[in-house]
């Protein structure tokens, strides 16, 4: 089911989420719908805060959308949907200009890990961890950081010179 996604600056963004404790048909149902929101949008990645549940859940996808022009698309594992989701390596670091379908007006250059191994519980309550690098490394670093109630923009090392107002917001 399609869900609202809830706009910076809701306090809800910036709350931290609980684990969920069972793998039950609600959590499996929260992440059908973190799915079928994303894909209603031109983002990559959400969370469950943004949807206004504060329960540790994110999916990412960084392979569905078609590459810009005269790039080649982006590499990944293709849906990821993770309950409890953990960062437990990362390797690296990158500076990747981000967005968030919460604050829509806004991009900005972040600082990131370039590697990373996330752990958590599949849809199926299946503990699985993923290997990630590059653009799929920094969605899931940055889906994460929502259920700890940071935004990319408490990642910003100067909101001078790296921060942008896109030049037509994304709808969402």
């Amino acid at each position: 089911m399609l869900r609202p996604v809830l706009l910076f600056p809701d306090p809800l963004l910036k709350e931290v989420c609980q684990d969920v404790t069972t793998v039950d048909a609600q959590a499996v149902q929260l992440l059908t719908d973190l799915a079928d929101t994303l894909y209603s949008t031109p983002g990559v990645g959400i969370a469950a805060p943004q949807i206004g549940a504060l329960v540790r859940a994110i999916v990412v996808d960084v392979t569905w959308l078609p590459p810009r022009k005269g790039k080649e698309p982006p590499k990944g594992h293709g849906k990821i949907a993770l309950l409890n989701p953990r960062i437990v390596k990362a390797e690296g670091t990158l500076t990747f200009r981000e967005g968030c379908l919460s604050i829509p007006e806004f991009l900005a250059d972040v600082r990131r890990s370039a590697c990373v191994r996330v752990v958590g519980l599949d849809p199926n309550g299946t503990p699985t961890a993923y290997e990630s690098e590059g653009f799929e490394a920094v969605a899931l670093q940055h889906e994460i950081d929502h259920l700890d109630g940071l935004l990319f923009l408490d990642r910003v090392s100067d909101m001078k010179t790296d921060l942008f107002r896109r030049k037509q917001p994304r709808p969402t």
